[in-house]
């Protein structure tokens, strides 16, 4: 409703005649032989609008194969969701298990409308043999032009299988960085620090980086001014970067004092090294900046800012 409100009056007028249309044309080829019987309006109708619309007809011929359609539907679904469940039970150990429920219940799904399929043509009495060998021969024949498709579906498989990554882990591919959300049987979804959802072919997933397979970095990078005193600085770091970690429980290893960084244009920056999960990074490295800042104004330690030296060249003429 709220799309058929933004279209232009033009678009509207036109979808309610075109509507009505359908409707009136439903309407009698379903009624014009109950509401205009024995009529040659009522002959016209039924051999020509009424062969395509004549619902009730088609209802009262064809009930039993609607019901046997429908039960098949019923059965097909009830056997999906029952796989599905199975499925989820045994695949909730780990990210690996997760990712593999994940590919099997793909599967599933499709395989389960393959059958649903076959199984109501072979009720409206089509000939699903000679289906299977037409498909199988069309198959072959859209192998050949489905080449990146099948090569998608391999490499999904070798990824899973190989356990090149799963669910949850964050990888870099060239200049993109994102953790993955689902490995399907065709693609593979990430999503990067600003929630925005990637969506890249199993295939062309090359030369990634699977950042989450061990503890990652977090560098903090700290200036403090030539004024200060050197050693001063490493004890107060030596006597409270323990205390640092306490107050950042994300740390895994750290943080440590690893020395003079750069001799800067204006200040020594000095090299805080920490790891952690690569998924708690940032935020780790945010924590770690701040507490950083905390501890050197509580020890009057200058961080400075930038400063540049400007030289004044008198161009006055001499007297």
């Amino acid at each position: 409703m709220k799309k058929f409100k933004l279209l232009p009056k033009k678009e509207k007028i036109r979808f309610i005649v075109v509507t009505s249309i359908i409707v009136l044309c439903l309407l009698l080829g379903m009624f014009s032989g109950i509401l205009f019987a024995e009529t040659t309006f009522a002959n016209i109708i039924s051999n020509s609008v009424g062969k395509f619309f004549d619902l009730i007809g088609f209802f009262q011929n064809n009930y039993v194969i609607l019901l046997e359609c429908l039960t098949i539907i019923v059965f097909v679904w009830i056997l999906n969701k029952i796989l599905l469940f199975i499925i989820t039970i045994f695949t909730k150990k780990g990210m690996r298990s997760e990712t593999i429920g994940n590919l099997l219940k793909s599967v599933v799904k499709y395989v389960t409308i393959i059958i649903a399929a076959f199984l109501i043509l072979s009720a409206w009495n089509v000939p699903t043999p000679t289906l299977l060998a037409g498909a199988g021969i069309i198959g072959l024949a859209l192998s050949f032009g489905a080449q990146s498709l099948i090569e998608d579906v391999i490499s999904g498989l070798f990824i899973i299988f190989e356990k090149q990554f799963s669910i949850s882990d964050v990888i870099q591919i060239g200049d993109f960085r994102g953790t993955v959300i689902e490995i399907g049987i065709r693609t593979t979804k990430f999503e990067d620090i600003s929630g925005d959802v990637k969506i890249i072919n199993n295939s062309d997933i090359r030369g990634a980086i699977n950042t989450s397979s061990q503890l990652s970095p977090a560098i903090c990078r700290i200036s403090i001014s030539y004024q200060e005193d050197i050693l001063r600085v490493e004890e107060v770091l030596k006597n409270n970067l323990h205390l640092i970690k306490n107050k950042i429980p994300d740390i895994v290893e750290g943080p440590y004092y690893r020395g003079v960084e750069e001799l800067g244009e204006s200040s020594v920056v000095l090299r805080i090294f920490a790891r952690t999960k690569e998924s708690k990074r940032h935020q780790v490295l945010r924590d770690l900046n701040r507490e950083m800042k905390v501890l050197f104004d509580q020890n009057n330690i200058q961080i400075p800012f930038p400063q540049m030296v400007v030289h004044y060249e008198n161009t006055e003429p001499k007297v």
